[in-house]
Protein backbone atom coordinates (compact mmCIF):
# COMPACT_ATOMS: atom_id res chain seq x y z
CA UNK A 1 0.00 0.00 0.00
CA UNK A 2 2.51 2.66 1.13
CA UNK A 3 5.79 1.75 -0.56
CA UNK A 4 8.04 4.72 0.19
CA UNK A 5 8.02 7.96 2.11
CA UNK A 6 9.94 11.06 1.12
CA UNK A 7 9.92 13.96 3.51
CA UNK A 8 11.54 15.95 6.27
CA UNK A 9 13.10 14.02 9.14
CA UNK A 10 11.46 15.45 12.27
CA UNK A 11 12.56 12.94 14.90
CA UNK A 12 15.28 10.27 14.88
CA UNK A 13 15.68 7.49 17.46
CA UNK A 14 17.45 4.10 17.30
CA UNK A 15 14.09 2.31 16.98
CA UNK A 16 11.90 4.77 15.10
CA UNK A 17 11.81 7.98 13.07
CA UNK A 18 9.12 10.52 12.34
CA UNK A 19 9.01 11.81 8.78
CA UNK A 20 6.92 14.87 7.91
CA UNK A 21 5.25 14.49 4.50
CA UNK A 22 3.39 17.67 3.55
CA UNK A 23 2.27 18.31 7.10
CA UNK A 24 1.51 14.67 8.02
CA UNK A 25 4.00 13.02 10.40
CA UNK A 26 4.57 9.32 9.77
CA UNK A 27 6.09 7.19 12.54
CA UNK A 28 8.27 4.49 10.99
CA UNK A 29 9.83 1.68 13.00
CA UNK A 30 13.42 1.15 11.86
CA UNK A 31 16.37 -1.20 12.39
CA UNK A 32 19.68 -0.09 13.88
CA UNK A 33 21.26 -0.45 10.42
CA UNK A 34 18.79 2.06 8.98
CA UNK A 35 19.35 4.33 11.99
CA UNK A 36 23.12 4.26 11.41
CA UNK A 37 22.74 4.91 7.69
CA UNK A 38 20.41 7.90 8.12
CA UNK A 39 22.28 11.14 7.79
CA UNK A 40 21.29 14.23 9.72
CA UNK A 41 20.12 15.68 6.43
CA UNK A 42 16.53 16.85 6.79
CA UNK A 43 15.23 15.30 3.57
CA UNK A 44 14.99 11.51 3.62
CA UNK A 45 13.58 8.71 1.51
CA UNK A 46 12.62 5.51 3.29
CA UNK A 47 11.21 2.36 1.70
CA UNK A 48 8.30 1.09 3.74
CA UNK A 49 6.38 -2.00 4.71
CA UNK A 50 2.92 -1.68 6.25
CA UNK A 51 2.12 -4.40 8.77
CA UNK A 52 -1.59 -4.77 9.49
CA UNK A 53 -2.84 -6.65 12.52
CA UNK A 54 -6.18 -6.59 14.34
CA UNK A 55 -4.89 -4.19 16.97
CA UNK A 56 -2.38 -2.09 15.00
CA UNK A 57 -1.28 -0.73 11.64
CA UNK A 58 2.50 -0.35 11.83
CA UNK A 59 4.83 1.21 9.28
CA UNK A 60 8.39 -0.08 9.05
CA UNK A 61 11.02 2.00 7.29
CA UNK A 62 14.18 0.83 5.51
CA UNK A 63 17.14 2.71 4.07
CA UNK A 64 17.43 0.31 1.09
CA UNK A 65 15.06 -1.83 -0.95
CA UNK A 66 17.27 -4.83 -0.20
CA UNK A 67 16.78 -4.43 3.55
CA UNK A 68 13.01 -4.18 3.01
CA UNK A 69 13.05 -7.31 0.83
CA UNK A 70 14.98 -9.29 3.46
CA UNK A 71 12.48 -8.06 6.09
CA UNK A 72 9.54 -9.22 3.93
CA UNK A 73 11.14 -12.61 3.40
CA UNK A 74 11.76 -13.00 7.13
CA UNK A 75 8.17 -12.13 8.13
CA UNK A 76 6.90 -14.66 5.60
CA UNK A 77 8.36 -17.41 7.81
CA UNK A 78 5.99 -18.90 10.37
CA UNK A 79 7.12 -17.87 13.85
CA UNK A 80 8.97 -14.73 12.72
CA UNK A 81 6.99 -11.56 13.29
CA UNK A 82 7.85 -7.99 12.29
CA UNK A 83 9.55 -7.21 15.62
CA UNK A 84 11.75 -10.34 15.41
CA UNK A 85 12.63 -9.52 11.79
CA UNK A 86 13.54 -5.97 12.82
CA UNK A 87 15.70 -7.35 15.66
CA UNK A 88 17.49 -9.57 13.12
CA UNK A 89 18.10 -6.58 10.84
CA UNK A 90 19.41 -4.66 13.85
CA UNK A 91 21.78 -7.46 14.85
CA UNK A 92 23.11 -8.17 11.36
CA UNK A 93 23.23 -6.39 8.02
CA UNK A 94 20.91 -7.64 5.29
CA UNK A 95 23.98 -9.06 3.49
CA UNK A 96 25.01 -11.02 6.60
CA UNK A 97 21.48 -12.41 6.93
CA UNK A 98 21.48 -13.46 3.27
CA UNK A 99 24.87 -15.15 3.67
CA UNK A 100 23.81 -16.87 6.91
CA UNK A 101 20.67 -18.28 5.28
CA UNK A 102 22.43 -19.25 2.03
CA UNK A 103 25.24 -21.02 3.91
CA UNK A 104 22.77 -22.62 6.38
CA UNK A 105 24.47 -21.03 9.40
CA UNK A 106 21.90 -21.99 12.07
CA UNK A 107 24.09 -20.78 14.95
CA UNK A 108 24.42 -17.27 13.56
CA UNK A 109 20.68 -16.92 12.98
CA UNK A 110 19.99 -18.44 16.39
CA UNK A 111 22.30 -15.86 18.01
CA UNK A 112 19.59 -13.23 17.44
CA UNK A 113 17.50 -12.57 20.54
CA UNK A 114 14.09 -14.25 20.27
CA UNK A 115 15.08 -16.90 17.71
CA UNK A 116 15.38 -20.49 18.87
CA UNK A 117 16.85 -23.50 17.10
CA UNK A 118 13.59 -24.57 15.43
CA UNK A 119 12.80 -21.08 14.15
CA UNK A 120 16.37 -20.65 12.85
CA UNK A 121 16.08 -23.95 10.96
CA UNK A 122 12.65 -22.97 9.62
CA UNK A 123 14.09 -19.64 8.37
CA UNK A 124 16.79 -21.55 6.48
CA UNK A 125 14.44 -24.20 5.06
CA UNK A 126 11.83 -21.63 3.96
CA UNK A 127 14.17 -18.95 2.64
CA UNK A 128 17.36 -20.54 1.29
CA UNK A 129 16.08 -21.03 -2.27
CA UNK A 130 14.33 -17.64 -2.29
CA UNK A 131 17.47 -15.87 -1.03
CA UNK A 132 19.67 -17.57 -3.66
CA UNK A 133 17.16 -16.73 -6.41
CA UNK A 134 16.10 -13.22 -5.33
CA UNK A 135 19.55 -11.86 -4.59
CA UNK A 136 21.30 -13.91 -7.27
CA UNK A 137 23.81 -15.31 -4.79
CA UNK A 138 26.16 -17.91 -6.11
CA UNK A 139 26.15 -21.01 -3.90
CA UNK A 140 29.83 -21.54 -4.75
CA UNK A 141 30.88 -18.25 -3.13
CA UNK A 142 28.78 -19.04 -0.09
CA UNK A 143 30.29 -22.48 0.39
CA UNK A 144 33.89 -21.47 -0.32
CA UNK A 145 34.61 -20.78 3.36
CA UNK A 146 32.92 -24.04 4.31
CA UNK A 147 35.11 -25.90 1.80
CA UNK A 148 38.26 -24.33 3.24
CA UNK A 149 37.04 -25.16 6.73
CA UNK A 150 36.29 -28.78 5.82
CA UNK A 151 39.67 -29.28 4.13
CA UNK A 152 41.47 -27.78 7.12
CA UNK A 153 39.51 -29.99 9.55
CA UNK A 154 40.26 -33.12 7.51
CA UNK A 155 43.97 -32.27 7.51
CA UNK A 156 43.94 -31.65 11.28
CA UNK A 157 42.18 -34.99 11.83
CA UNK A 158 44.86 -36.74 9.77
CA UNK A 159 47.43 -35.04 12.01
CA UNK A 160 45.74 -36.68 15.01
CA UNK A 161 43.61 -33.90 16.47
CA UNK A 162 40.07 -34.47 17.75
CA UNK A 163 37.57 -33.01 15.28
CA UNK A 164 35.44 -31.19 17.87
CA UNK A 165 38.41 -29.36 19.37
CA UNK A 166 39.81 -28.56 15.94
CA UNK A 167 36.43 -27.25 14.77
CA UNK A 168 36.19 -24.82 17.70
CA UNK A 169 39.65 -23.44 16.94
CA UNK A 170 39.00 -23.21 13.18
CA UNK A 171 35.65 -21.43 13.78
CA UNK A 172 37.41 -18.85 15.96
CA UNK A 173 40.03 -18.29 13.25
CA UNK A 174 37.29 -17.85 10.62
CA UNK A 175 35.54 -15.26 12.81
CA UNK A 176 38.70 -13.16 12.87
CA UNK A 177 39.81 -13.80 9.28
CA UNK A 178 36.90 -15.10 7.16
CA UNK A 179 39.01 -15.08 3.97
CA UNK A 180 41.70 -17.40 5.40
CA UNK A 181 43.03 -20.02 2.99
CA UNK A 182 43.23 -23.71 3.90
CA UNK A 183 46.96 -23.38 4.63
CA UNK A 184 46.43 -20.35 6.87
CA UNK A 185 43.65 -22.14 8.73
CA UNK A 186 45.83 -25.18 9.38
CA UNK A 187 48.87 -23.10 10.47
CA UNK A 188 46.79 -20.96 12.83
CA UNK A 189 44.95 -23.99 14.22
CA UNK A 190 48.23 -25.79 14.92
CA UNK A 191 49.39 -22.79 16.96
CA UNK A 192 46.19 -22.84 19.00
CA UNK A 193 45.66 -26.59 19.49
Amino acid sequence: MITQIRGRLVEKNPTYVVVDCNGVGYLLHISLNTFSALTDDENVVLYTHLSIREDAHTLYGFITKTEREVFRLLVSVSGVGPSTARTMLSSMTSDEIQQAIASENVKLIQSVKGIGAKTAQRVIVDLKDKILKTFDLDEVSVTQNNTNKEEALSALEVLGFVRKQAEKVVNNILKETPEASVEQLIKQALKNL
